[in-house]
């Protein structure tokens, strides 16, 4: 198991009670790949350094957490498909 940062950005566009589910959702997915989320931290809305896909901001969340790798590419393709999630990226720490 090794401990890895996930930062994604959710659409500004996005309600209040969707995002709470994206959080969920994604913390519910590491926990049931045999992972562990030890820190969610809702930093906020941001605005972009520069336009992606035509939006300007978006809502940023930065989770600290414990999983196999193979279930972070998984996880990184999930995330790429899922509507509402703008960009993610895993860091090894």
């Amino acid at each position: 198991m090794n401990k890895y940062e996930l930062m994604f950005i959710i659409s500004a566009d996005t309600t209040d009670e969707k995002r709470e589910e994206l959080i969920a959702k994604f913390k519910a997915y590491v926990e049931s790949h045999n992972g562990t989320v030890e820190n969610v931290e809702k930093i906020g809305m941001k605005k972009f350094a520069y336009p992606i896909n035509f939006k300007t901001e978006g809502f940023y969340v930065l989770f600290n957490l414990t999983m196999e790798a193979k279930e972070v590419d998984a996880m990184n393709k999930l995330m790429t498909i899922t509507d509402g999630i703008v960009r993610q990226m895993f860091v090894r720490k």
